[in-house]
């Protein structure tokens, strides 16, 4: 084994480790575009992935994807296109916010999902990076949730809670 396969099995032993010992270690994912993929609950019902892709030994990714509700498209559909575009502008500054990388699928302008992702090279990863790292993540992934709630969202909705965790 190379020295450079080796730093990988560290890492991704030393990753593994701290998310065991937070208890947000759902699965670990045979992908055949990373050296290592876990699957992170973080909170309990929800799914970050942490990857580190083929070819990308210093770098560790944390990637949420979501998916909106067809309730909600169907709400996004019926805006007038001015209201879509005003809509998909306010999501973009927001997440802009965060400082993560994001892709909206938009089609029609009509926001279907996005991507938030934030990268950790190794040099500066710590647990306490990486925990900060999945929460950065999924507060911007809830942030668009919550604007979407706030626009379309029926009142007895219990995204609507007062609680960060969905």
């Amino acid at each position: 084994m190379t020295i450079l396969g080796e730093k990988v099995i560290i890492l991704e032993n030393r990753i593994k480790q701290w998310l065991s010992e937070e208890g947000i270690l759902g699965q670990i994912v045979d992908d055949e575009n990373a050296n290592f993929h876990f699957i992170v609950k973080y909170p309990e019902d929800h799914v970050i992935d942490i990857i580190q892709p083929k070819g990308k030994k210093d770098l560790v990714l944390v990637v949420c994807a979501t998916s909106v509700s067809p309730e909600h498209l169907s709400k996004i559909r019926e805006l007038s296109e001015s209201k879509k575009e005003e809509f998909l502008w306010q999501i973009r500054f927001s997440l802009n916010k965060f400082l993560v990388d994001f892709q909206l699928e938009h089609p029609g302008n009509v926001l279907e999902s996005y991507i938030v992702t934030d990268e950790i090279y190794s040099d500066a990863l710590t647990k306490d990076k990486l925990i900060s790292t999945i929460k950065k993540v999924f507060k911007a992934k809830l942030h668009v949730l919550w604007l979407i709630q706030k626009r379309f969202g029926e009142k007895e909705d219990k995204i609507h809670e007062d609680t960060m965790y969905v």
